[in-house]
C-alpha cells in the first residue's frame, strides 16, 4: 500500500533519485491518487513534469503538462523512451529536485515514448522539441539520473556551491 499523504518533493542527493525504479504491476485507485498528489506537487512548484522518484517513490511513473495546467497532465506508467534521431540539442534545463541549478543539457531532438495510461491502455507517441526533452528528462529519473549526471564538467564546476548546499541541506 502506497502512503501517498507522505509524498513530497524529493531533493538531491536523496537516495531514491539515484537508482532505477520498479515497474508498476497494477493500476488501481492508489496509483490514481498518486497521480493526483504528483499533479498537485508539480503545479505548486511550477514544473512541467514530475517522476515517481521525485516524490519519494521508486516507481516507474511520471506526469507531464507542458503548459503547467492540471487539464493537460498526461500520465506515463512503465514507459520506455527511445531516440528517433542522432541529433543532439543543447538547451537550458532545470529540475524541481535540484533547485537553483540550470545547465545546458544535451538531449535528442526527437524520441518515441511507449507507456500505459491510467486506464491501462498502452500508447506510443513520437515527440520533438520541448515534449521530447521533457520525456527524456522524466525518463532519466526512472533510470536513476538527474540533470547533475548530464551536466558538462564546466556546468558542475559552475554549480558546485549550490550542489554542496543541497547536499548539506538534504543529508539522508
Amino acid at each position: 500500500m502506497l502512503d501517498i499523504e507522505k509524498c513530497c518533493l524529493t531533493r538531491y542527493p536523496a537516495k531514491v533519485l539515484a537508482g532505477p525504479s520498479r515497474r508498476i504491476e497494477k493500476i488501481d485507485d492508489s496509483i490514481r491518487r498518486l497521480v493526483e498528489k504528483m499533479t498537485d506537487i508539480m503545479l505548486k512548484n511550477k514544473g512541467v513534469g514530475l517522476a515517481g522518484p521525485q516524490v519519494g517513490l521508486s516507481l516507474r511513473i511520471f506526469i507531464i503538462a507542458l503548459d503547467a495546467s492540471r487539464e493537460s497532465v498526461r500520465t506515463y506508467i512503465n514507459p520506455t523512451v527511445t531516440p528517433t534521431t542522432d541529433q543532439l540539442q543543447p538547451m537550458e534545463e532545470g529540475c524541481l529536485s535540484v533547485p537553483g541549478v540550470h545547465a545546458k543539457i544535451r538531449r535528442y531532438a526527437k524520441c518515441r515514448v511507449t507507456a500505459t495510461d491510467l486506464d491501462g491502455n498502452e500508447f506510443t507517441e513520437d515527440a520533438e522539441g520541448l515534449y521530447a526533452r521533457a520525456l527524456q528528462h522524466e525518463f532519466d529519473h526512472l533510470e536513476g539520473f538527474t540533470i547533475i549526471n548530464r551536466m558538462s564538467p564546466t556546468g558542475r564546476i559552475a554549480h558546485r556551491r549550490q550542489l554542496k548546499r543541497l547536499e548539506q541541506e538534504n543529508k539522508p
